[in-house]
């Protein structure tokens, strides 16, 4: 079994869950509320300019240039042509400047993002990587899943469009790949480490749909709710 068959076996159950959370659902049947789908993708665009940032330190990381060259190019493709489709969507769900100007980015976004840079702040590129996959692999597999389904909404069919798409496709693969050789060159106990970056990635990608849904907002703890 290969590193990154046995990570996806270990996450299964948050992967399934993703597939089958309500975000999920109602976009795929066209029924998911605009205002649902418009905070998601405000927050996935401050989601996704970090993740491109991250890519750029994993690049320096990279200990040959064709290594480097591919994670800057990944930084420049897959996130500039994500950042672009949000782009457009901002147009269609009505985003003002000041939306932008204004934005906060939620607890989970917030959250995620940190362990993107701590990950590879700490660690070299394979630590970055474990980290980085879960959100290729996850979204590839929810395109893949949802080929078949027709919202009939503009920006839910464009939506599953993309990440079913065969750039993405290979994208992903090509990362799947570098993931296999780079566990595979190093000891088990590194091995665990990478396996905890995926995963922690994995309850992230499951807690981004939860926090799109439910409109997450920062709650203040009220001192009745502090126990000494």
């Amino acid at each position: 079994m290969t590193f990154c068959e046995e990570v996806r076996t270990i996450c299964n159950e948050s992967w399934e869950a993703s597939f089958n959370h309500p975000f999920i659902q109602h976009l795929a049947a066209g029924t998911l509320p605009e205002d649902i789908f418009r905070f998601y993708v405000l927050q996935d665009s401050y989601y996704l300019k970090h993740f491109a940032k991250v890519h750029a330190l994993a690049a320096v990381q990279a200990k040959d240039l064709a290594t480097t060259q591919r994670f800057a190019q990944h930084a420049e493709e897959t996130c500039g042509a994500e950042i672009s489709l949000h782009e457009g969507f901002f147009e269609l769900l009505g985003v003002k400047e000041a939306d932008i100007t204004e934005f906060e980015a939620a607890p989970t976004a917030y959250a995620y993002t940190s362990h993107l840079y701590r990950t590879a702040m700490n660690g070299d590129l394979a630590d970055t990587l474990a980290a980085l996959l879960p959100c290729y692999w996850l979204y590839y597999e929810i395109g893949e899943r949802l080929k078949n389904a027709k919202p009939d909404h503009p920006i839910y069919d464009k939506w599953i469009a993309t990440y079913g798409s065969e750039w993405f496709e290979k994208a992903t693969r090509e990362q799947i790949d570098r993931m296999n050789t780079l566990a595979g060159a190093v000891s088990a106990e590194r091995r665990e480490e990478l396996k905890a970056h995926f995963v922690k990635s994995s309850h992230y990608e499951l807690q981004f749909w939860e926090m799109a849904w439910t409109q997450q907002q920062w709650q203040a703890v009220s001192e009745t709710e502090i126990q000494v």
